[in-house]
């Protein structure tokens, strides 16, 4: 389309007013309003509408505002209609924002965008209207995750495969990895095929594609993958598309999978001018038959190393069956992303997409948004320097004309207990000082870090919120957990056993439970009651009650071992003989790993509670917190769910090596795992506006047991300058409470009246209780934040003055997990929980010790004694 200002009349010779001129003036007066405050670089981003452009956002420089108001540019220029721009987001919650903020500046021009949405929404919509041409029908089911198991599972059950060995689960996995690389049944790499069903992967997946062909269905990935085939068996529909999109707006590009890549780089591509006869009915089959390679074969290719054949890129410009051999040129396209914020890798999403788009599209023009307008001066230097040293990076550097502000701090601690009381303690400092606690947040590598936090808060008396999923007690894995261990503490907990009578699946359905229930009510007695009576009788199938009988007999057990064992290791029993843990260590999801160190975590907070009653009443504590959404609370999330939100006050705890940078994704992926890492790391930072502190501790259980900890190596690429060293806040010298040291609680006389927080009101009271009822001690299982269970049998004066007060000397305190220790070879020592013991090994301050009953451990020498 011809812009307005450039039309022309048959004899009239071109104008343009004379520079400084009275029309010149003029014009610039009637600038329009949705340019006015735009910096010359998001100027340039939204003027510059002809060709291939690629915009690089960086954190807080005012992205969505450059997508919005390019669109608004595009139409009040006349470039185009609003049905004829594609404006594709990664969210429902991005798409309704840009639509809010066209509104605002279109008025209701942009309800006649129809094509402003999600891959898949905007997917599934061209879809239906073309549903006839790839089996399906216009009214198609798109199912959910738990159709699709249950399909999948019929599928294994019809081939004779045994699916507790292969989990429908996991080949669900599989198929959405497959599709979301644009892979067909046919293109699946033998050797990934085999690693499912002994081999039968491909296969399985051939048949789940046609059996939801006959149920006229499709899953998440079909809305782009049936595009794809869509496009590429249709030329026709394909250039229809083409022609209708005059101009193509993606956000976050730098998150796209293979898949969400090539219906892009399809619809990118102009109709060729010397386009020939086009076959618009070929037999099914022959996509990926052709003599040009398939969509699918580049995305095999790139996760599995270099290969002779032709890209993925090469296949999404090569011409489509039937046409000249003329390479399309390429449309108005502009992608904005973050090369640095890509941090979806572990789904799918390749950052290659827009490290290369200067090669996809050639002559692309890349525009840098550089300037800051949410971080102070040093927070963006510490997080441009430690980013700097990614190599796979187009490369920008964010600044600010803000202030410098505080310098990004870095604090160490003893243990993540302390850690813990360190960051509360600093909360209630900002509390105090006139800081909203919405304007608090703190972001976690791990979901499992959040336990403790939610723990000290409600102790502190601290509201707070978890964001993107459940709080820490609310997740499903800790329900069920928790559900066991109430039942053997209370058989007649009826909604806790009819949680975990069939979980993991024990062949007992909602008809045995109903069963139950009638049993229970006629007869007055709780459902394990009823059960034990029904396993009686012939009511039940012979499986069913083998199963009901072995579950009652596994609470007989348990219950018995309750009395004789401590309860820590009464939950790790339970949850292995149950099966609960093997049915997630099977599960092959992308948040399996998580739930199963989110129960270990759950193990881990029981050491803290005399025994199971107390534990279980501290749940109920935490349980019965409810924050409304308007309350005034501090946020907690993982790093991966703070993308695109910034707060004044930011906490980054758990910088240290194996849990950030993670070892899953450093065994896994290498030096792509590292810097995904780093990039997520910047991402941490780039989301605090005025003050970043991060954290690391000395020691912390890992995967069930104690370990000395390295601090992350992404401290030492943190610029000195801009960062400064802070005394942990969590207690005196190495401890605070848990017998590390003197807690805050234990000298009253040095708090002010004025401290008047609802958890320090509830320490007083549940101190002079503890007090009154037998010397301070705990009493009944309840909570003592004195307690803990490092605490020597021996008293307190060895745990107290066993660790000197920690002293941080301007450096980080990482070579002070190399010291070495008072402990040597056969030394005699006594550990709190294993008992008498010999030193066999000694590695810095980390001691093998053969103990006499517990056999070989390895502990930190802080936590036995000499004798």
């Amino acid at each position: 389309m011809t812009e307005p200002n450039r039309l022309s009349h048959p004899g009239v010779p071109e104008h343009q007013p004379a520079a400084g001129g009275i029309a010149a003036r003029a014009r610039a007066t009637a600038t329009p309003q949705y340019l006015a405050g735009l910096n010359p670089e998001q100027r340039e981003a939204v003027e510059a509408l002809d060709g291939p452009v690629l915009v690089l956002a960086g954190a807080g420089t005012g992205k969505t505002r450059v997508l919005t108001c390019r669109i608004a540019h595009i139409l009040s220029q006349g470039r185009a209609r609003p049905g004829e721009i594609l404006s594709v987001t990664f969210t429902n919650k991005a798409a309704r924002e840009m639509k809010l903020r066209l509104g605002q500046m279109l008025g209701q021009a942009v309800e006649g965008m129809p094509w402003l949405g999600t891959f898949h929404s905007i997917g599934g919509r061209i879809l239906r209207t073309h549903a006839e041409l790839v089996q399906l029908k216009s009214n198609f089911t798109v199912l959910d995750v738990d159709d699709q198991i249950r399909l999948l599972k019929q599928l294994l059950q019809a081939d004779n495969i045994d699916d507790k060995r292969w989990p429908a689960r996991m080949l669900a996995g599989l198929i959405d990895g497959w599709k979301n690389r644009g892979l067909t049944p046919s293109q699946v790499p033998p050797g990934e095929a085999a690693v499912f069903g002994n081999g039968k992967g491909g296969k399985l997946y051939a048949a789940y594609q046609e059996r939801l062909k006959i149920l006229n269905a499709a899953d998440f990935g079909d809305l782009l993958l049936e595009n794809i085939r869509l496009f590429r068996e249709h030329p026709d529909v394909l250039r229809q598309y083409q022609n209708r999109f005059r101009f193509i707006l993606v956000d976050e590009y730098q998150d796209t999978n293979v898949a969400q890549y090539l219906w892009l780089r399809l619809l990118a591509q102009a109709p060729s001018v010397k386009a020939g006869p086009v076959s618009t009915s070929p037999q099914r089959g022959e996509v990926g038959e052709q003599s040009e390679p398939g969509e699918g074969e580049r995305s095999s290719l790139a996760l599995e190393g270099p290969s002779p054949a032709p890209s993925l890129r090469d296949v999404a410009t090569s011409p489509l069956r039937g046409e000249a051999k003329e390479v399309p040129h390429a449309k108005n396209i502009c992608c904005v992303g973050d090369d640095d914020q890509s941090i979806y890798g572990w789904r799918g999403a390749e950052v290659d997409n827009i490290l290369r788009f200067d090669h996809d599209f050639p002559g692309a023009k890349v525009i840098r948004l550089e300037r800051n307008y949410r971080s102070t001066g040093h927070i963006l230097a510490a997080a441009s320097h430690l980013i700097a040293h990614n190599e796979g990076r187009l490369g920008k550097t964010l600044r600010t004309e803000d202030v410098d502000g505080e310098k990004v701090t870095v604090t160490g601690s003893w243990d993540s207990e302390e850690e813990a009381r360190a960051i509360g303690e600093e909360i209630e400092q900002l509390q105090r000082a006139g800081h909203k606690l919405n304007d608090v947040a703190i972001l976690m590598r791990a979901s499992f870090q959040m336990r403790e936090f939610e723990d000290r808060f409600v102790t502190l008396g601290l509201p707070y919120r978890v964001i993107g999923g459940p709080r820490f007690y609310e997740r499903a894995e800790i329900r069920d957990a928790l559900a066991y261990l109430r039942v053997i503490n209370s058989p007649a907990d009826d909604l806790a056993f009819e949680r975990i009578v069939n979980v993991p699946k024990r062949g007992l359905g909602d008809a045995t439970v109903q069963m139950l229930h009638d049993i229970a009510r006629k007869r007055r007695m709780p459902l394990s009651d009823a059960a034990a009576a029904v396993v009686e009788t012939d009511e039940l199938k012979p499986k069913a009650r083998s199963s009901l009988r072995a579950l009652l007999d596994s609470f007989v057990r348990w219950r018995a071992q309750s009395e004789v064992m401590p309860h820590t290791e009464l939950a790790e029993i339970v949850l292995d003989e149950s099966g609960y843990t093997e049915m997630w260590q099977k599960d092959r999801s992308a948040d399996a790993a998580g739930r199963l160190e989110n129960l270990k975590e759950l193990v881990r907070s029981m050491e803290e509670f005399e025994n199971l009653q107390g534990f279980l009443e501290h749940i109920s504590l935490v349980m019965d917190r409810d924050t409304g959404a308007d309350a005034d609370a501090v946020s907690l999330m993982t790093l991966h769910s703070a993308k695109g939100l910034e707060f004044d006050n930011v906490f980054l705890p758990g910088w240290e090596e194996g849990l950030f940078p993670h070892q899953r994704a450093l065994d896994e992926q290498g030096r792509a795992g590292l810097e995904e890492e780093r990039r997520l790391a910047h991402v941490g930072l780039t989301r605090a506006r005025r003050r970043a502190k991060l954290y690391f501790a000395t020691n912390r259980r890992i995967r069930g047991s104690w370990s000395t900890t390295i601090p992350s190596r992404f401290l030492d690429e943190l610029p000195a300058a801009n960062v400064e060293i802070t005394e942990s806040k969590g207690g005196s010298g190495w401890g605070g409470s848990s017998g590390y040291g003197p807690s805050r609680f234990d000298n009253v006389e040095s708090f002010g009246s004025s401290y008047t927080t609802p958890g320090w009101q509830r320490a007083q009271a549940n101190r002079a209780r503890g007090q009154g009822r037998n010397g301070g001690g705990q009493a009944g299982g309840g909570f003592n934040e004195s307690q803990s269970p490092f605490s020597s049998p021996r008293g307190d004066n060895w745990s107290r003055n066993k660790r000197a007060p920690m002293t941080i000397e301007g450096e980080l305190v990482a070579k002070s997990t190399g010291t070495t220790s008072e402990f040597s070879l056969d030394d005699r020592v006594f550990h709190q929980k294993f008992g008498y013991g010999q030193v066999v090994k000694v590695d810095g301050n980390k001691l093998t010790i053969a103990f006499e009953k517990a056999g070989e451990k390895k502990v930190v020498d802080s936590f036995v004694e000499r004798v």
